[in-house]
């Protein structure tokens, strides 16, 4: 009960500190097109295992580590070809458009074949392609797990994290810069993360107020196009424009939403979620069924013969069916939440409420199930 009533009171205290922290930066929901990420994937080796790499019957790794020495001018016999301290991997990487030649990035390192654990290997250099095919970085270092999986010949077993994925601390290095085009023919466009009409109407109305001038115009749901004064009209007044952009502040508009994980019984309830008229009623029924022996001796003399029976006890005890709480119109989610708490309900019991009110009509919210 007392857990129950902190699970409503949470709920409560986050739907009034939403009213009062609604405000956010538009560099938090939006982003200029153009500018994403570029994905970088490579493969390679990892070369110092512990006899923890691949088998016999991962070929691939074989035939690389037979291509990788013959650069060198050696020639091995694949028979003879071991490479329980080598790893085949894939690596990846992600750079922003203003990395520039010679900036460090992460690496992520990734075993693909039957290696039991990265642990202490080395990844070897490899060239990361981007989607066109072309190679944006070199990476190469020390592969670090944060994790040991240890398994013994007598079958025990100690994993603590995850072995066969690791990373490169500022393990790339860029070679080549994304072309970025921004400011052309004196425009830029702001791509909302999340598309929706009245935002995108908010922060053109926003930009306008800020800069004292109409120059942003909503394109569609996701998009809005902004003219770059003549103030601005330069590579680093346009630097200073973004700037002024990004932190401009308004309030996004949201979708009233429910979203219930059924797993581990949470909810979490969203802004601008509604409740038409509803009786909400919550009642458990308990069924206890006991059974002890009855021993019943014959007379004396009556050449009868010692019976042992099962006597039955049925109870049904049924709690909280009588309490019938009453939603009157309009009511909110708190108004829901302090029913929920004077009926005494489970996290449970208060997943399949909201579903029965989504289903009677009565929740005027999208409801997502996990």
């Amino acid at each position: 009960m007392k857990y129950l009533r902190s699970s409503i009171f949470i709920m409560l205290l986050f739907l009034y500190v939403s009213d009062g922290f609604s405000s956010v930066r538009i560099k938090d929901i939006a982003a200029l097109k153009g500018f994403t990420k570029e994905r970088l994937v490579g493969y390679s080796l990892v070369v110092g295992l512990d006899g923890t790499g691949d088998g016999r019957r991962s070929l691939i790794t074989s035939q690389s580590v037979r291509n990788m020495l013959q650069t060198f001018g050696i020639t091995v016999n694949d028979n003879r070809l071991y490479t329980r301290n080598v790893a085949a991997v894939m690596v990846t990487a992600e750079i922003t458009p203003f990395s520039k030649k010679g900036s460090q990035v992460d690496v992520v390192v990734s075993s693909m074949g039957d290696a039991s654990s990265l642990e202490g290997g080395t990844l070897l250099m490899t060239p990361l392609i981007g989607k066109d095919n072309q190679v944006y970085a070199h990476a190469q270092g020390n592969v670090s797990i944060g994790g040991v999986n240890i398994e013994t010949i007598g079958g025990e077993r100690y994993r603590k994290n995850y072995a066969l994925v690791g990373r490169v601390p500022n393990g790339a290095v860029v070679e080549r810069e994304i072309p970025v085009e921004w400011g052309k023919d004196g425009k830029l466009e702001i791509v909302l993360k999340e598309p929706d009409f009245t935002t995108i109407t908010r922060i053109a109305t926003a930009i306008d107020s800020a800069f004292g001038n109409q120059i942003a115009e909503p394109v569609d749901a996701a998009s809005l196009s902004v003219t770059i004064p003549a103030d601005y009209n330069s590579q680093a007044g346009i630097v200073r424009m973004v700037a002024n952009l990004e932190s401009i502040n308004i309030s996004p508009d949201q979708i009233a939403r429910v979203v219930i994980n059924e797993r581990t019984g949470t909810v979490v309830v969203g802004k601008n979620v509604k409740l038409t008229s509803a009786a909400v009623c919550q009642g458990n029924l308990t069924v206890k069924i006991s059974a002890f022996p009855v021993i019943s001796q014959p007379q004396p003399f009556s050449q009868g013969q010692t019976v042992v029976t099962q006597q039955t006890v049925t109870n049904v005890t049924e709690q909280g069916g009588d309490r019938v709480m009453v939603l009157n119109e309009p009511a909110t989610v708190a108004d829901l939440a302090k029913t929920l708490n004077a009926l005494s309900v489970s996290a449970r019991d208060i997943i399949s409420i909201f579903q029965a009110l989504k289903q009677a009509g009565s929740l005027k919210a999208e409801l997502v199930i996990m």
